[in-house]
């Protein structure tokens, strides 16, 4: 990767950043030796298994391979891209961002030279449509706000603005310097036969702000019954990824920097968002409609751990969205779905029966696997043997799935009195049901048909040690090794590099290639004492023995095959060479 910035402030940036202090004022880290250890962010688990190298200046995680120096930290937390986590941390710093000259930072200058016009425009279109609302031409769209309950604080607090018609947000953005371009790429405007118009013409507008506080797009909501979409959304552009985006996530973002941010409750659509959160429920996002995505489910995982999902009424009658609710529970979430009465959204709960109404739904929350069995019994008519033969079966694939023993016991009983049949009977079929195959455990040795698996596993191990500079390494020339990959070849002229200037620092690397991949693999062998001790030297022996008869078995198959087609004066000098190879992976074993 070619560097943006000049080398002396992406150091200064970085030295001035401590990884533990920047690591440690969004996380708890708690200390081990040399080693910062804690729950990882990015994924769920119970036993910290995410490790901050102070030394390297480097984090890593050993149970979902997350790895990255400061700059990568602060690019998968605040979901923002390199040059923005650049920025926040020079701030952080009190560093001036400088200028760059080179072909890929010009591309960048460019691109954020864009962006800032856009977001620009994109204020100034949520500042005009906000001074519609209450320009005394907007008497519809305030008897709409009126009807819905929302109080001046909270449309503040939103920033609700009107569109009035379809022509007068063009051209004030085009008297505000903007170009057609511009209007076109932010979404706020469309072009129908060389004109352009206003995307949400008539509508209640409402802005959706990202974590950063810019408005990236905006939500339309139709005043009257009519035959276009109740709700419409601004398209997709360079600012705005639906399925990536989470409305309210700003003030979220505020709750949790104040710490008082314990769950998220997930709802569908903005208003139900802002209707919980006028009746005090600020810890709503809205998904706005779409089906749940992992970029999304990772979203909410950096600001809690526990998600409520509150859609309508119907949705467990809906028999959707159950694999976006997986996602968020692979994701590492703890999720449950909220029952609401028939035919109500939470808007609905809140309005017609009040903040406490809706507060005994969320009490009253049911863990995902329970929705799960309750949106398959829907599916079937359990006066009827057959259907309720079915229902068992589709309950048990359910069931089986249940993480602990004690839930699957009471998971059975509530089977056993729906279907009918005794829990001996569920408990039987569900041992003999197969099941997934359990996944090897890490570490697990390789067997020996599977060499391509074993051969990648010795490199990896090699790297890490030389990386590391293990003592049982130092002397080994990682130039006469071929690796299978392109990665792992980059990471041995890495360390090649690092031994002629004396010194190798593995946080380099998070400088020049993806922290994903073999890099992440590599830094994994690093945990515990894996590179540690006489049987780790050992390992590192043989691995380097079968690399080096790898690269050997190589050459001879590639001058037998030459052999072949080799003219009569070539072949001697070829079947000396593959002698004199042979010779060479005997003396080696």
């Amino acid at each position: 990767m070619k560097m943006m910035f000049p080398p002396e402030f992406m150091e200064e940036l970085k030295q001035k950043n401590d990884l533990v202090e920047v690591i440690g004022s969004y996380i708890k880290l708690e200390r081990r030796g040399y080693t910062y250890w804690a729950c990882c962010p990015f994924h769920h688990e119970k036993t910290p298994s995410f490790a901050v190298n102070a030394a390297d200046r480097y984090y890593h995680c050993f149970g979902c391979g997350v790895s990255g120096d400061v700059i990568g930290f602060i690019k998968n937390y605040e979901n923002v891209d390199f040059r923005q986590a650049v920025e926040i941390l020079a701030a952080r710093a009190g560093l001036q961002v400088p200028a760059y000259d080179d072909r890929a930072a010009e591309e960048s200058a460019r691109r954020k030279k864009k962006l800032d016009r856009l977001h620009l425009l994109m204020r100034d279109t949520a500042r005009f449509y906000l001074s519609n609302l209450y320009s005394g031409q907007a008497q519809a769209h305030l008897e709409y706000t009126a009807k819905r309950g929302l109080s001046p604080t909270v449309m503040k607090k939103f920033g609700l603005g009107a569109s009035l018609d379809f022509n007068s947000l063009p051209a004030f953005l085009l008297d505000r310097g903007y170009t057609r371009e511009e209007c076109l790429e932010s979404g706020a405007c469309s072009e129908s036969s060389g004109r352009l118009y206003d995307s949400l013409g008539g509508r209640l507008i409402v802005p959706i702000i990202d974590q950063m506080d810019e408005v990236i797009a905006f939500g339309g909501r139709l005043l009257e019954k009519s035959d276009r979409a109740k709700y419409k959304n601004t398209r997709e552009t360079v600012l705005f990824n639906k399925s990536r985006t989470l409305f309210n996530l700003n003030q979220v973002k505020k709750l949790r920097r104040a710490g008082s941010l314990n769950s998220l409750i997930m709802v569908e659509g903005y208003m139900d968002a802002i209707s919980l959160a006028q009746a005090g429920f600020y810890n709503v996002v809205a998904s706005m409609g779409t089906s749940l995505t992992k970029d999304q489910a990772r979203l909410c995982k950096r600001y809690a751990d526990d998600v409520f999902i509150s859609y309508d009424g119907d949705f467990a009658g809906q028999k959707a969205n159950l694999r976006g609710l997986d996602i968020m529970k692979q994701e590492g979430l703890k999720v449950r779905v909220v029952p609401l009465p028939e035919g109500l959204d939470p808007d609905d709960v809140i309005q017609k029966r009040g903040k406490e109404a809706y507060q005994a739904c969320l009490d009253s929350a049911m863990p995902l696997i329970d929705f799960r069995l309750h949106a398959a019994k829907t599916k079937y008519d359990l006066s009827r043997t057959d259907e309720r033969r079915d229902y068992v079966r589709e309950a048990l694939s359910i069931v089986r799935e249940a993480e602990s023993a004690t839930e699957r016991e009471q998971l059975l009983r509530r089977l056993s009195a729906e279907a009918d049949v005794s829990i001996g009977a569920l408990q039987r079929d569900l041992e003999a049901a197969p099941g997934r195959a359990p996944s090897p455990e890490a570490g697990e040795p390789v067997r020996k048909e599977d060499s391509a698996a074993g051969d990648r596993k010795a490199e990896r191990f090699v790297l890490a040690a030389c990386l590391f500079d293990k003592p049982y390494a130092r002397d080994c020339d990682l130039a006469g090794i071929r690796f299978s990959s392109e990665e792992l070849s980059y990471i041995a002229g890495f360390i090649e590099r690092g031994r002629k200037a004396g010194h190798i620092r593995p946080s380099g690397l998070f400088d020049e290639m993806s922290a994903e991949g073999e890099l992440s693999e590599v830094l994994d062998l690093d945990l515990g004492d894996n590179l540690e001790g006489e049987r780790a030297a050992r390992y590192f022996q043989d691995s380097l023995r079968l690399l080096k008869e790898r690269g050997i078995r190589t050459e001879i198959a590639a001058f037998r095959a030459r052999y072949e087609t080799a003219p009569p004066e070539e072949k001697r000098e070829i079947l000396a060479r593959i002698s004199q190879l042979t010779k060479k992976l005997g003396s080696l074993k």
